[in-house]
């Protein structure tokens, strides 16, 4: 008739622990890039920055390429 004896406390923190690793594993499924993304990322904005720069004409109303 004796029965396991069950801390309470010790339930709801593992309990407490599955449920913010769940959350992680969502979190890093939405948000989680890899390093090597994050750098192609603003290797690839830096390139689109220089693109659109080269077509901009300074005060002179001349390209900068003509200089």
């Amino acid at each position: 008739m004796s029965g396991d004896v069950v801390n309470l406390r010790q339930f709801r923190k593992v309990k407490a622990r599955s449920e913010k690793e769940k959350q992680a594993e969502q979190n890093r499924i939405s948000f989680g890039r890899t390093k090597s993304e994050k750098n192609l990322t603003k290797a690839l904005n830096e390139k689109a920055e220089r693109a659109l720069d080269q077509g901009r004409l300074d005060k002179s109303g001349q390209t900068t390429e003509d200089e």
